[in-house]
């Protein structure tokens, strides 16, 4: 057994639903326990914002269900399980973890991190929140190794999360130390339309100057638009027309035609033809890089199925170390071959439901490239309002990270 227990359900009751999950767990509990890996310790939920309403009862039922485990997580528009996606209907999905208690630790904005050295960390938070952005990068410089992954809550009401408790605004989550073996990536959704250009003029976030050249005229050329002259023509495809963001000495692409990790997709907000400027949802500085772009479902896919695939390689290679990436800071010691004992994936809300072309397409996908054949990986997630990866804000992206034993 991988020391990692996952029940999901389906139901307009919350609690006809964990009990439903709760059979799940409890059918998998007594191999668990039979196999030695240890007590049950921490536990991973996500649920709709169906039952957001009922967060604090729902919590204190989990707590009461399974006494002695810590719990951390999510309200979303959409939650996941392994294979199995679960978007705009009331759900909830849970996954019970058996990890050391001196490995982790769990933290709020009324619960600081005091027992443990973190190394990396799991963050969700309410989108609401002002400056979240320096709230992440702040919590980012409290790990040794600056990897944070999660997202933001998502709902069509308040943005709660839990950590031990039913949190409203800040940030939560649970920090690991370095013994906890983790490989995490992001994925990509959106494909480049054009060239990637350089930030020459701006003011915050309104961008008069690509290159030397008026940014509107820019984006028309890129887009292939001769003038704005027909709405009925330019207004869809200014709709659909997003903007991949870099830092000015971060690499924009990781290969042709695909973006790098570095790079954050952003909103195109607003044309100004009187200052042939556009509007971009991220304040910019001169010498930063963007690049106009669009989601693509195919390079979605396929991006997928690539970080799938180098997580187990990392997992399977003896020659390299089990590592977060992107790492910018010294990795983990080298580690024997390892396998998969659980993941969690949290995907863009703009990614969830029919975007990769049928009901859990995304997460069928993931299940399959993950396990290559064998067992079933257990995994949960949710459908964020945005990503986090180290100490990036993402769009429109995917954030996988699994955690490994022998």
């Amino acid at each position: 057994m991988s020391g990692f227990l996952v029940g999901h359900a389906t139901h307009p009751d919350w609690k006809a639903a964990l009990a439903l999950a709760a059979m799940q767990l409890d059918a998998q509990r007594e191999r668990h326990d039979a196999s030695g890996a240890g007590p049950l310790t921490l536990g991973f939920a996500y649920f709709t914002d169906h039952y957001a309403a009922f967060a604090e009862a729902l919590l204190a039922a989990l707590r009461e269900r399974w006494p002695g485990v810590a719990w951390v997580g999510s309200v979303g528009v959409g939650v996941c399980a392994s294979g199995v996606e679960y978007f705009d209907e009331p759900a909830l999905v849970l996954m019970l973890a058996a990890l050391p208690a001196g490995r982790f630790e769990v933290f709020s904005g009324a619960r600081k991190l005091q027992r443990i050295e973190p190394y990396s960390a799991l963050v969700h938070a309410d989108p609401a929140t002002p400056d979240l952005a320096d709230l992440v990068a702040e919590m980012s410089d409290r790990t040794t190794s600056g990897y944070l992954f999660g997202g933001l809550a998502s709902s069509r009401g308040v943005g709660l999360h839990v950590a031990d408790g039913v949190w409203q605004g800040g940030l939560s989550g649970v920090a690991f130390t370095q013994d906890v073996a983790l490989v995490s990536r992001v994925t990509q959704g959106c494909q480049p339309l054009g060239p990637t250009r350089t930030v020459t003029a701006c003011e915050r976030n309104v961008i008069t100057a690509l290159d030397g050249q008026p940014a509107l005229a820019c984006l028309l050329g890129d887009l292939g638009i001769e003038n704005l002259g027909d709405p009925r023509q330019v207004v869809p495809r200014l709709r659909a027309t997003l903007v991949g963001v870099t830092g000015a000495h971060d690499a924009p692409l990781a290969r042709p035609g695909q973006f790098g990790t570095e790079t954050r997709v952003r909103n195109l907000i607003g044309l100004d033809p009187a200052r042939n400027a556009v509007a971009v949802a991220e304040a910019l500085e001169p010498g930063m890089q963007i690049a106009f772009c669009e989601r693509d479902v195919a390079a979605a896919r396929r991006d997928l199925v690539r970080i799938c695939s180098e997580i187990r390689e990392e997992l399977e290679s003896h020659a390299e170390p089990v590592a977060l990436q992107p790492a910018h800071h010294a990795a983990a010691p080298a580690e024997p071959a390892r396998r998969i004992l659980g993941a969690l994936y949290v995907s863009c809300s703009g990614r969830g439901g029919a975007h990769f072309g049928g009901p859990s397409a995304e997460l069928k996908i993931v299940q399959h490239a993950l396990s290559a054949g064998g067992p079933e990986v257990p995994l949960v997630g949710f459908f964020a309002a945005g990503e986090i990866a180290r100490y990036h804000l993402y769009g429109y992206t995917g954030v996988l990270t699994v955690f490994a034993g022998s």
